[in-house]
């Protein structure tokens, strides 16, 4: 079965990646929920080890805004380092639509199991690997209220940072803008992924974690058979 129609398992690790000029900018490994290649819906929780350029790893860590645009700076620029980095705190489930410029992902808290936020994420439609998927970040979120009742846009100061850097050209741009409007859409008409309550859910304490395979960092191996 060629990687352009391959569905994941329920249960079987798949690879989320950020992928930019044939290089691999971060990859995270999920456990399978479901797949009908169409709709990927993965989990992810604590303890969970990926990659991601060293500057960003670094500000995340000390929450230094600052090494956040440099890594951007980094990006365009071609010149980055990808480094292990371990989630802590929350548990995700996240839902990838083929052909769609936005992902969509609830966060919990890991120890109570409390609802915390709908989350819009951005980026490139996915393309389907061996191992996963390959998408690109495109900077801005979307940050909603685990109810629906209120939402805000995040992020904006990276896009705005990486359009100026040239990451995002005005043909992409207007695209960003055109996903920006249908997630708004599903929202205020409960559609989509915000049809239903929330989707309430803990990992399992005898499952194993997900891992990266060796090739995760190594674009063209991720994508060979």
């Amino acid at each position: 079965m060629s990687s352009a129609t391959a569905r994941f398992t329920p249960g079987s690790t798949a690879v989320r990646r950020d992928v930019h000029n044939g290089r691999v900018w971060s990859a995270q490994p999920y456990r399978t929920l479901a797949d009908d290649g169409d709709v990927l819906e993965l989990l992810y929780w604590p303890g969970l080890t990926s990659l991601g350029p060293t500057t960003w790893a670094d500000a995340m860590r000390t929450g230094d805004h600052a090494l956040r645009q440099s890594g951007l700076e980094d990006l365009a620029a071609g010149n980055w380092q990808l480094g292990p980095w371990a989630w802590e705190k929350t548990t995700l489930r996240s839902r990838f639509e083929a052909g769609v410029y936005f992902s969509v992902h609830t966060f919990q808290d890991a120890a109570t199991g409390e609802p915390l936020r709908w989350y819009v994420n951005f980026e490139l439609p996915y393309t389907r690997t061996p191992i996963g998927l390959d998408t690109f970040d495109l900077f801005v979120d979307l940050v909603v209220e685990p109810d629906l009742s209120s939402y805000r846009w995040k992020d904006v100061d990276e896009y705005q940072q990486g359009r100026r850097l040239g990451l995002i050209d005005d043909d992409l741009h207007l695209r960003v803008e055109a996903a920006r409007e249908q997630a708004l859409g599903l929202l205020q008409d409960r559609r989509g992924p915000f049809a239903d309550t929330w989707p309430a859910w803990a990992p399992d304490p005898g499952w194993p974690n997900p891992q990266l395979p060796r090739e995760a960092g190594d674009y063209e191996a991720g994508r060979a058979r």
